[in-house]
């Protein structure tokens, strides 16, 4: 799903990630980081993708204090920590500010 975010400006990160084999808890940790992402105020939508072993996933903020203290979320921090242990064979966080934005729906 797309997600709807304000008229710019506002921000992204965006987390690219290799997988490590196996699932090792990491299905159930990834529902659990967005509905504890949803109840962060700032938190504006997400967008995810996975192919063969390759995740992007973009998360929008609607500033950079709220990226900030979603990176200090005592949960989110623990899980980032065994992400680095189990879950991930490399990743890269990205942050951004989204200064225009374009849209086109059909439907």
């Amino acid at each position: 799903m797309i997600a709807k975010t304000p008229a710019p400006p506002y921000y992204a990160v965006i987390f690219s990630s290799l997988r490590t084999d196996g699932d090792q808890g990491y299905g159930q940790a990834a529902t659990r980081m967005l509905e504890l992402a949803r109840e962060q105020p700032g938190f504006l939508g997400v967008e995810s993708a996975r192919e063969d072993g390759l995740g992007i996933t973009v998360s929008y903020w609607s500033s950079e204090a709220a990226i900030l203290a979603w990176k200090q979320q005592a949960e989110h921090r623990d899980i980032r920590e065994q992400g680095r242990s189990t879950w991930y064979a490399a990743f890269h966080t990205r942050v951004c500010k989204v200064e225009r934005a374009y849209t086109f729906d059909s439907q």
